[in-house]
């Protein structure tokens, strides 16, 4: 939180709520957060504003900390000739993002710590990244580059005016994406042939190094395969999930994924754990689960939900944001060990198993003569025979000694935790609970997922129901996003498929219903990442592109297309098609970058599916016909419940029956394009049934 060091003055950030906010608040610089003060200032001084983005758990940010934020002389320019803004990323987003599409087109790239230098009224006219305080690595020192530009603002003010208008109305395409025309099933086809063009054939994962997980692209791939019947594309997920779990990207001993390889054999990680990351790989492993039936990717995805459970959950079942990559000032320090260190810990019994299986030599692979533990090039059974033991005996072997290494890195510093509870992320991470409940068969799972879900109703959706984006310290603050709508309606989507709970429908339909209030572009279709009600910032873009996360614009168009087919409701589905018609030829001339919007694609074109089960949760026959459909992989079809006439339930919430209800006896209707076969009432028809639509 804050440094609360002798001697050292707090700024205006030491009322914050954010971590990183507060990581500064004891800067020598006098920082301001984004606010009207901060604004107000710099207007009556006639001051450029000097505004950087960045988050808590970004090591480069850390950096330029330490070398710039933390120093005097740094700080004496910045105070004399600036007004100072600091912004976390994942609490304004809709700063992030429209500040980065400035530094992108005026560099060529982005990334964080994100340093903009704005006119008072908010109009970029300089970008950059990561500065060093002098001259380094081939980049301008923020010493030179700050006494530069204060000399520009008071010699050519009117040029960094100009420069910042004519910016942001050049920038308006990329503010605003997309042209009104029509996909097709070519626009599949090419995405699945540029990931196949990309894709690494020995390690797995699409293109070079730094090399990302990308989990939305392994959900296309999947449905890609069942849609067309090409196997190649499920082979390339199944191979990319087991290389990154061998990897050094993966936490061997504590589980959970880093954010990315910083090489092609996922390795070296950049050792921060996101959130989102461990919500929508653990997705992606069950999905490849269900598709496979190989156990191997079941238990990754228990692997992810141990970590998260375990670390990343408060008191009060919500989810926290992040993990550090740093500790004690060093970038992976807290994760990597010594040839030497390991040997003493596990002694001379389990320390040769060990040492050999997860890669670690007295030379080391990280930093020195540090190893960085993975399996990328071991075989379990080759090193049984080489032990003289069984594989389930290694087996034993290997986490006995697991469980005493993490007993013994439990007692070093762990990173900083960014214990903040962003809506958006949370509804990700219910959304792989509730979907690991029903294919795991795991009512802790569903637990997880059903106490998150019950603390953003109460804690981050205001008494008018208008949703909120961040939780901390008691304080629910900012006006949700698309984002946080979109992943939010996602997850009651998921916890109503794994639990049954028409709340949870209901729930989605009205989050959806005032989605397109908030967000909707009633001209042009498709929805402005700010909602109505929002500040007024220099443009209100739209987000299409899937980077890190699928953006909010493709989630809704899944969304709209599974309410649309859970409750018949042909608005939704008029919706869903103007979303299509809105972005069609930007996702046209480049697919692979909107892979989700592509899952909600292939879901419209292709022949889906609509199943209703009818019957009293109470019946173990309704039980078993549940656990049946949750084994299967069915990402063509969405699930009813239907629990009887007698139920306290909205009967328009459900699919039409066009076959005569059978009194008092659970049945599954499956039905496509809204028409039911006859109802299935023994088990065995259904699991006939289910096998047959494979």
């Amino acid at each position: 939180m804050g440094k609360e060091k002798a001697g050292k003055k707090p700024n205006r950030l030491v009322n914050e709520k954010s971590p990183y906010l507060l990581q500064h608040a004891y800067n020598p610089v006098n920082w301001y957060p984004w606010s009207d003060e901060a604004f107000s200032k710099a207007k009556a001084e006639d001051k450029p504003i000097f505004l950087s983005i960045g988050y808590s758990t970004c090591h480069w940010c850390h950096v330029m900390e330490r070398e710039s934020f933390e120093d005097e002389e740094v700080a004496e320019i910045l105070n004399q000739h600036f007004v100072s803004i600091k912004v976390d990323r994942e609490e304004r987003p809709d700063l992030d993002n429209l500040y980065m599409t400035v530094c992108q087109a005026l560099t060529g790239h982005g990334g964080w710590p994100l340093t903009i230098l704005l006119t008072p009224s908010q109009k970029p006219f300089f970008a950059g990244t990561y500065f060093p305080k002098e001259d380094r690595y081939g980049r301008t020192g923020l010493v030179k580059l700050l006494t530069s530009l204060s000399k520009m603002w008071a010699e050519e003010k009117d040029k960094a005016e100009n420069m910042g208008t004519q910016l942001i109305s050049q920038l308006d395409t990329f503010f605003h994406p997309g042209s009104p025309g029509t996909m097709d099933r070519e626009t599949i086809d090419y995405a699945y042939e540029q990931m196949a063009r990309q894709y690494d054939e020995t390690y797995g994962g699409f293109g070079e190094a730094p090399k990302f997980p990308r989990p939305h692209d392994l959900l296309f791939l999947l449905r890609y395969s069942r849609a067309t019947g090409e196997p190649e594309a499920a082979q390339m997920v199944n191979h990319t999930l087991r290389q990154m779990r061998k990897g050094g990207i993966f936490d061997q001993i504590g589980y959970g994924f880093s954010r990315y390889s910083v090489d092609r054999e996922w390795l070296v990680p950049h050792f921060e754990k996101m959130l989102y990351d461990q919500a929508l790989l653990a997705i992606a492993y069950l999905e490849a689960y269900q598709n496979s039936q190989d156990p191997f990717f079941a238990k990754v995805a228990e692997e992810i939900f141990s970590y998260i459970m375990s670390q990343m959950t408060s008191p009060e079942g919500a989810f926290y944001s992040a993990e550090d990559a740093d500790s004690e000032g060093e970038e992976g320090k807290f994760y990597v060990f010594q040839f030497e260190e390991l040997e003493e810990v596990l002694g001379e019994e389990l320390a040769p198993i060990f040492l050999d299986y997860y890669g670690v030599t007295p030379e080391g692979n990280f930093d020195g003569n540090a190893s960085i533990l993975h399996q990328i090039e071991m075989d379990l059974d080759r090193l049984a025979d080489q032990y003289k033991m069984s594989s389930d005996t290694l087996t034993e072997k290997l986490e006995q000694a697991r469980k005493l290494v993490l007993e013994y890195r439990n007692k070093r510093e762990r990173p900083f935790l960014d214990d903040k509870v962003l809506t958006s992320w949370n509804a990700m991470m219910i959304a792989a609970f509730a979907r690991g409940g029903r294919v795991l068969q795991n009512t802790n799972y569903l637990d997880c997922a059903q106490r998150a879900f019950d603390f953003l109703r109460e804690r981050l959706c205001r008494e008018d129901g208008r949703v909120l984006a961040r939780f901390r310290e008691n304080e629910s603050a900012i006006l949700g996003y698309l984002d946080d709508y979109a992943y939010f309606t996602w997850a009651a989507i998921e916890l109503y498929e794994a639990t049954t709970d028409v709340r949870a429908l209901q729930l989605a339909l009205q989050l959806q219903k005032e989605t397109i209030r908030l967000f909707g572009d009633k001209e042009k279709g498709g929805y402005f990442f700010s909602g109505v009600d929002a500040e007024k910032l220099i443009a209100r873009p739209k987000e299409i592109f899937d980077g890190a996360v699928p953006s909010g614009n493709s989630v809704v168009f899944l969304n709209l297309i599974r309410l649309a087919k859970l409750t018949s409701d042909q608005d939704l589905l008029n919706e869903a098609e103007r979303q299509a018609a809105a972005f069609a030829e930007e996702i046209r001339s480049a697919p692979i970058s909107h892979t989700f919007f592509l899952v909600g694609y292939l879901f419209w074109i292709y022949p889906s599916k609509e199943i209703l089960i009818r019957g009293s949760l109470t019946d173990p026959m309704t039980k078993r016909f549940l656990r049946e459909i949750h084994r299967h992989y069915l990402p063509e079809a969405v699930l009813g419940f239907d629990p009887g006439a007698n139920a306290e339930a909205n009967e328009q919430l459900f699919l039409p029956i066009t076959e005569e209800v059978l009194s008092n006896q659970p049945a599954v209707y499956l039905c496509e394009d809204f028409a039911c076969q006859r109802p299935i009432t023994q088990l065995e028809d259904l699991q006939k049934a289910l096998s047959a639509t494979k």
